[in-house]
């Protein structure tokens, strides 16, 4: 059969049924020592995959394609490692993920961080040892004998739950493992690794089931690569929005109250009434109105929007009112749908922008809340934008612009874009006409090239019921988070059936675009304190400044200044205690508070003020009038108007 060789260059007659490994021994020797894996019509595979008549090879080497596979092999490793220490072990499923890969076991005893170092040790022992992979393809019926004759009770499971005939088993040494692959060629090729933490998970999250125990790990090419890694991952830690949410008081999560249900304590929620006035003030700009949603909705307005068929599992049970069932809301979306069924629409009234700060619920599973990242209660900074096709470039352009001028307002000035756009290969995937996916795609990519915007074309990956822009920012320490979302949506409008009148007095059905800034009040917040490790720029500070009398008895002073201070629309706190002025001037600096006011005798006689700064420290004596100006100065424009 041929095949062509593209590092080569050139097409080969090969044998049937050979590996790529064996073609490029023959013709391409010099390319194979430092291959990892082959690239099959644009596939990643082992070096031991056997291509087929007509099929386009390449070689692949260390780098960004070959990191997930290179994990994978690393947590297969692990497992092997765990299993010789642990003989009587049981393993479960063990992927790579985004920062590394993880492995769940059932253990006879509970790990402690004093065990990873002596996994790590057993890791290197198989590394020296260099095994090659194997990859296997065996009949269901064979490799579900195999594992139950290990006492592998899990893999049993998960190899029942396949629907093919075979399956593929991947061989190291005395270690076999389900997988699909594709692998490193050898337990030698493992990169730079470090084992990080070890934590509880069920499996297949299903929380009635004994907890296993997972080690999480993470693997690169270089050890340059890896250190930078570790050290970015102790700077994130250092960051966790959840200790710094609870040392500063922003927010706490209660067992009292349920998993996954945020409390906004004062703090807290003083930033956020700075983020929502700041966010209604630039929707108004923009043409968009508000609206507000119930909480709840009959159980026939899920129906009709469908996610009683595709999402009911993230739904809360239905509650009983007057003998009808109601459900807690998931979504806004249906409401802003009755909403603009509520009277006849005409042409001439679209655009339609409605905004709306819409609070839901979405039942998930214990295991994958974290933090303010995923909750099961949430505010989301929805939009929905009814209008007609002529309109939708523009509409898609303005949300972009308004996502653009927030995100980079709270200081997120790098980001990345993703269209996500629909698998030609597979169209019944989608809701939609032909006609309607071509013109909604056309008016995304069009706004994004006028806008001069860098993109990644994610195809597959649009939602079924129409194309996507997703904005991913780039945080301080150079984390992507997911944040906007620009959604064009066919099928909402078709299930509510909402329409206009066209100038020819006939109906048309409006495009509609789903629009989230933020994404989520919770995730945001989240993401806001991460990124400034808790010290927030002065407007979104919930104290601005500090004012620290040195003896009780000039409390009166400070007093006055704080009225001052106020009358100025500038957030300030006394610090009254009865205690030194260093412990005063430690905690404002643990509070991150901007700005501190030293008040003393002789700041008193003199009527001034000594000023310090949270991270410039002492800036001298000034009056009250010009520090003021200093403040305001300091301040955004948009604070100045």
């Amino acid at each position: 059969m041929k095949v062509k060789l593209v590092d080569l260059n050139k097409v080969v007659e090969v044998d049937h049924n050979i590996t790529v490994f064996d073609i490029y021994s023959t013709y391409g020797k010099e390319l194979l020592p430092d291959a990892l894996l082959s690239l099959i019509n644009g596939e990643l595979k082992d070096l031991s995959a056997k291509p087929d008549e007509g099929d386009t090879i390449s070689l692949v080497y260390a780098g960004k394609e070959a990191l997930e596979p290179l994990r994978h092999s690393v947590s297969h490793i692990m497992a092997q490692a765990v299993r010789r220490l642990f003989p009587e072990s049981q393993y479960t499923i063990g992927p790579a993920i985004e920062d590394g890969f993880y492995y769940d076991f059932h253990l006879p005893r509970p790990l402690a961080p004093e065990d990873l170092p002596v996994i790590s040790e057993e890791m290197d022992k198989i590394v020296k040892e260099n095994l090659v992979i194997v990859a296997e393809k065996v009949s269901k019926d064979e490799a579900m004998n195999l594992f139950a004759s290990l006492g592998q009770n899990y893999k049993v499971e998960l190899i029942a739950e396949i629907e093919d005939e075979w399956v593929t088993l991947y061989r190291q040494g005395e270690y076999v493992d389900l997988c699909r692959g594709p692998h490193m060629p050898s337990t030698g090729k493992s990169g730079s690794f470090q084992l990080i933490s070890i934590a509880g998970a069920y499996f297949k999250g299903d929380e009635k089931r004994p907890m296993l125990q997972r080690i999480y790990g993470t693997a690169f090419f270089t050890r340059e690569e890896l250190d930078g890694f570790l050290k970015q991952r102790e700077e994130a830690l250092k960051r966790d929005h959840r200790k710094l949410g609870k040392e500063l008081e922003f927010f706490s999560i209660e067992d009292e109250i349920g998993a996954g249900l945020v409390l906004w304590h004062p703090k807290g929620a003083m930033i956020r009434k700075i983020i929502e006035d700041f966010w209604r003030d630039e929707h108004l700009k923009r043409g968009y109105g508000f609206v507000f949603s119930p909480h709840i909705g009959r159980e026939s307005l899920w129906q009709t929007s469908g996610h009683l068929s595709f999402y009911s599992e993230y739904m809360y049970s239905p509650m009983e009112v007057d003998e009808q069932k109601y459900l807690i809301k998931p979504m806004n979306c249906p409401f802003a749908m009755v909403a603009y069924k509520s009277k006849t629409r005409s042409y001439k009234d679209l655009p339609l922008r409605w905004a709306e700060l819409g609070t839901v619920y979405r039942n998930e599973r214990s295991g994958v809340l974290h933090g303010l990242l995923r909750v099961r209660g949430f505010t989301q900074d929805d939009a929905h934008i009814f209008c007609r096709p002529d309109q939708l470039k523009d509409e898609i352009k303005n949300a972009i612009e308004l996502a653009q001028y927030i995100l980079e307002t709270f200081g997120f000035h790098e980001y990345s874009i993703e269209f996500s756009v629909r698998d030609l290969e597979n169209k019944s995937k989608y809701v939609g006409e032909e006609k309607a996916w071509e013109m909604a795609g056309e008016a995304i990519e069009q706004s994004m090239k006028e806008l001069g915007l860098n993109y990644k074309v994610i195809e597959g990956e649009a939602k079924f019921y129409g194309p996507a822009i997703d904005i991913k920012i780039k945080d301080a320490i150079g984390r992507l988070w997911q944040c906007t979302t620009i959604q064009v949506d066919f099928n909402l409008p078709q299930r509510f059936n909402i329409i206009y009148m066209g100038p020819d007095g006939k109906e048309y059905q409006p495009v509609m675009v789903h629009r989230a800034i933020l994404g989520s009040f919770e995730r945001f917040f989240g993401t806001l304190i991460e990124h400034y490790s808790g010290a927030f720029p002065l407007w979104l500070s919930p104290v601005q400044v500090k004012i620290l009398p040195v003896k009780p008895d000039i409390s009166e002073y400070a007093e006055n200044i704080s009225r001052e201070l106020k009358k100025n629309k500038i957030r300030v706190e006394v610090d009254n205690r009865e205690e030194a002025l260093s412990a005063k001037i430690k905690t404002a600096q643990h509070e991150q508070v901007p700005y501190m006011l030293i008040l003393g005798k002789r700041e008193q006689e003199v009527n001034l003020i000594a000023v310090r700064e949270r991270r410039k420290g002492d800036l001298g004596a000034m009056d009250l009038l010009k520090f003021i100006e200093l403040v305001k100065e300091e301040l955004p424009s948009f604070l100045k108007e």
